[in-house]
């Protein structure tokens, strides 16, 4: 029998998001299975969740289309229209064009917001380093927000990234690019620095880290299991789960 709103809204309130929750979400809508009205019922059930005072948090990125070395003519990123990353499935762009949410201004950091805090989630996102200090990323765990990984893999949360960030070790890899931004004088390339978010930041680190940061923190008894829809499902606190995952990375290296 397919999900409802009224039936993933109280699967949801059983694994534990409270009213009121800054909740960043990962998910795969097929693994929920069938749901009458599709990826926008669960948008609507997770938005039901939380309540008005909560916010959803989706982290976008997006698709450039193309390399840097191209000749061709490259598009000028708009956070308006760009679609989030295709391999972050359909509900990270529900959220995007859902009616008010937000869209922080980096490319390839984004995040898209609704509710509450999303004005303030999503603004003044620094284009150096865009997972560390001042990003959506640091204010969600400074608001004691939490990730609900709605049958998504554990090594998609994007939090983690925070984590590297903030990880006191060495030798940590460092990508360097640029795209073509808005200007106020028309469309200008701006050169971004990043801890590099594609492969694990440090030689010694696994390259399935994340999944074993979260699989670690959850073995410790911390954060909730169950199932929303079909999807099998965890609610993880999100500055223990960053406190977690420096101390591991630390630990890993050293």
């Amino acid at each position: 029998m397919p999900s409802t709103r009224t039936s993933l809204c109280a699967d949801l309130t059983t694994l534990g998001v409270q009213t009121g929750d800054l909740l960043m979400v990962h998910s795969s809508v097929r693994a929920i299975g069938a749901v009458t009205g599709g990826a926008a019922v669960v948008v609507q059930a997770l938005l039901d969740a939380i309540g008005p005072s909560g916010t959803l948090v989706a982290y976008v990125d997006f698709e450039p289309f193309y390399e840097e070395s191209d000749d061709t003519e490259v598009p000028v990123f708009d956070k308006r229209i760009a679609r989030a990353a295709l391999d972050h499935g359909i509900l990270h762009e529900t959220i995007r064009t859902w009616p008010g949410a937000m869209r922080s201004d980096h490319p390839d950091a984004g995040v898209a917001a609704i509710g509450r805090l999303a004005e303030w989630i999503t603004a003044g996102h620094p284009f150096q380093y865009g997972y560390g200090p001042g990003s959506p990323f640091e204010k969600v765990v400074q608001m004691r927000g939490r990730v609900l990984m709605l049958g998504a893999p554990l090594d998609t949360i994007t939090l983690l990234h925070y984590a590297e960030h903030l990880a006191r070790i060495p030798d940590k890899h460092i990508r360097r690019y640029r795209r073509l931004m808005p200007g106020e004088d028309g469309p200008k390339w701006v050169d971004f620095e990043e801890f590099d978010t594609s492969e694990p930041v440090h030689d010694k680190l696994p390259i399935d880290c994340f999944e074993r940061i979260a699989k670690d923190y959850l073995a410790t008894g911390r954060g909730r299991n169950g199932t929303v829809g079909a999807a099998q499902s965890f609610l993880l606190d999100g500055p223990e789960l960053v406190e977690f995952g420096i101390d591991w990375i630390e630990r890993c290296v050293s």
